[in-house]
């Protein structure tokens, strides 16, 4: 993996150059410190992985990010930033983590591990399901944290209490975020309701079962059941294709 940092601060790029390096898949290791000097690093480096801060010397990150869009083969980004409050905006431009300074090693080793498996698998970019949150993407925040999801590998999301959960194969995530907002952010051909308080994957139903006072309870796929309430059970039929 070949791999580029971008900031104008001299220590931040030598920190984070040391906290990469050890990392047995780095091929290489090249600094920028301004948008000129990343775009000719570009050429002549083609890195994989560019970790790009957001406040630049008289300019920013952000225009960096967008010109590496309109290439034919763009890299993966990661934002490295002091700054918190542009992480869901990082997203918007395909970023695939957002990290903060003082950098952590095992949070960089997170994005590093991350940006390998992407490399590897890289995502079908013209799956219809995709059209949402860049790539399929979610970025949601839990605490002070943001983690990007794979939304096909979301089972389903409930709400109780104010908190939404997400569910996916090995992991739930739980945010103050409300079902309405998370199900906008949605691909509809692939989620929809079953409940006022439940989202589900269509692809990660397993089992319809008749439930009580003529409604039905969803299994998925990790063995959860999920309620379907009357006023949604003409769109679970048509969704499974159940006459």
């Amino acid at each position: 993996m070949h791999i580029l940092i971008v900031d104008d601060e001299p220590l931040a790029r030598a920190e984070l150059a040391y906290l990469i390096e050890t990392h047995t898949k780095i091929k290489s290791i090249d600094q920028a410190e301004s948008i000129e000097e990343a775009l000719e690093k570009m050429v002549n480096q083609k890195p994989d992985l560019v970790f790009l801060d957001i406040h630049l010397t008289n300019e920013s990150g952000f225009d960096l990010a967008k010109k590496f869009k309109k290439m034919q083969y763009p890299p993966q980004i990661v934002f490295a930033t002091a700054y918190d409050e542009y992480a869901l905006k990082a997203f918007e431009v395909d970023a695939i983590d957002y990290i903060l300074k003082p950098f952590e090693e095992e949070r960089v080793k997170q994005t590093v591990e991350k940006a390998k498996h992407g490399i590897s698998y890289p995502p079908q970019e013209e799956n219809p399901i995709q059209e949402k949150e860049g790539r399929g993407k979610l970025a949601i925040q839990v605490d002070e944290r943001i983690f990007v999801i794979t939304a096909s590998d979301i089972l389903y999301i409930s709400v109780d209490n104010g908190e939404s959960h997400i569910f996916t194969h090995h992991q739930q995530f739980d945010t103050s975020e409300t079902l309405t907002h998370l199900e906008s952010r949605l691909d509809s051909n692939l989620f929809f309701k079953t409940h006022r308080s439940f989202i589900v994957n269509r692809e990660a139903i397993q089992e319809v079962q008749p439930w009580f006072n003529h409604t039905y309870q969803i299994t998925v796929k990790n063995g959860d059941k999920i309620p379907v309430s009357r006023s949604y059970i003409k769109q679970l039929k048509e969704e499974i294709g159940l006459n």
